[in-house]
């Protein structure tokens, strides 16, 4: 199948030609007809399948073959969780649409707001935002959702792992009751179906290679470390002249920024990205490491979520997530396409539930290396539990034994008197 017997109009044929696109993946062969005739749509693919194109692609041309006369409005809302994601899909929009008399704009928090709200004076068809700052913008009044007539919810689990779900919800508020609804998600838990059917009308289901799965072409190892001999490890593998570069994944923020001064230690080229690093920064190390100027990428899990590099070849889980569906997002990012990766992953004595949850959810064993140079020794670390004290709860009796003999308590003690 390709992309004209799906009937993508021919300006998007030539984009997508272009781009060395040739036939399209199972998420877009069966979303572009039910997006194309209106209908709305409830689709499950995991990152990596081509979903973007999926919902881009008919949008622009049902757009296109809608054209409206006089200023230009938003006519098409795209939501996503991230501003990495939402700067992706605005790219994506960018290529599809090169030979379209179309517009797009992207607007996300975290920056200053002025360059964003003088694209949107100009008018633009289609908006990519984060939802933050796009209920910010609507508030001031630089943006209205009146003439809304495709919305898309993009990352819908992420959006609520991140707190979202209240923002969602208000937005929905805010759209036209008529319109077209489309909502993608990499899981379908039950509250992520519940959302979905506050918002989708009669939709049809499209489900493509569910998050509970992971490719075929990725290599998984599974290293069993103490925690204090991480960075060792980590060192140990980078040794191997054959990793030109690796995405590596830690819990926290904190983290990312330790592992890139350890690593900068040993003249590692590094650098982190995270929530707490500046648009340009992010940026930039991006850009960096796509050239290859930085060899080690190291990411938090939200940060992570729209980098999209061709050919990564190596992903380390420094540290193992603690939600079994992020191993599946972490390791997603190499391996693409048919092309071969490599998943390598650290865990600790304290992790390996977190392991167990992973097998359990994607049905099978991770290959363990034993041969290594850090092997896990403190198999069972003990974790001091911290007592607290709620209020009204009686504070455990002093058993402490009071001293013998005719020593004066401190009510009878007398002062003592020069």
């Amino acid at each position: 199948m390709d992309f004209q017997s799906l009937k993508v109009i021919d300006p998007i044929q030539k984009a997508l030609k272009e781009e060395g696109y040739t036939h399209p993946t199972p998420i877009q062969q069966q979303s572009i007809p039910i997006v194309l005739k209106g209908t709305d749509l409830m689709g499950c693919a995991q990152t990596g399948t081509g979903k973007t194109a999926a919902f881009a692609i008919p949008i622009l041309q049902l757009l296109y073959n809608n054209k409206k006369e006089g200023k230009r409005n938003v006519r098409a809302l795209i939501v996503t969780p991230t501003r990495e994601l939402a700067i992706q899909i605005g790219e994506s929009f960018d290529v599809y649409g090169k030979h379209l008399p179309l517009r797009n704009a992207v607007i996300f928090g975290g920056v200053k707001q002025h360059s964003q709200t003088n694209e949107l004076k100009n008018g633009t068809d289609i908006l990519i935002a984060t939802p933050g700052r796009l209920l910010d913008l609507i508030q001031q009044g630089f943006i209205s959702l009146k003439d809304i007539e495709i919305f898309v919810l993009d990352e819908a689990d992420r959006m609520l792992d991140m707190g979202f779900v209240h923002d969602v919800k208000k937005l929905i508020t805010l759209l036209p009751k008529k319109r077209q609804s489309l909502f993608f998600s990499a899981t379908m838990p039950d509250d992520i179906i519940k959302l979905a059917q506050s918002i989708l009308f009669q939709p049809e289901k499209v489900e493509v290679a569910p998050i509970s799965s992971t490719a075929d072409t990725i290599q998984q190892k599974l290293y069993y470390v103490d925690k204090g001999n991480k960075n060792a490890l980590l060192m140990d593998i980078l040794n191997n002249k054959d990793i030109k570069t690796a995405l590596v994944f830690t819990r926290t923020k904190h983290g990312a920024d330790k592992v890139v001064k350890v690593l900068r230690r040993y003249e590692v080229t590094a650098e982190a990205i995270h929530g707490n690093k500046s648009q340009n920064a992010r940026q930039n190390a991006l850009t960096n490491f796509k050239s290859q100027k930085t060899r080690i990428l190291v990411a938090t899990d939200i940060a992570a979520r729209g980098i999209d590099v061709d050919n990564l070849q190596y992903v380390i889980n420094y540290e193992i997530p603690n939600i079994p569906e992020t191993y599946v997002h972490r390791i997603g990012r190499t391996g693409r396409a048919g092309a071969a990766g490599t998943a390598i992953s650290f865990c600790d004595a304290i992790e390996k539930e977190y392991i167990r949850d992973i097998e359990k959810l994607i049905n099978r064993s991770i290959p363990v290396v034993d041969d290594h140079n850090f092997p896990l020794e403190d198999h069972n670390p003990i974790v001091e539990p911290k007592v607290t004290f709620q209020r009204n709860t009686p504070r455990p009796k002093n058993t402490q034994q009071k001293p013998k003999g005719n020593a004066p308590s401190k009510k009878n003690k007398k002062p003592f008197v020069k």
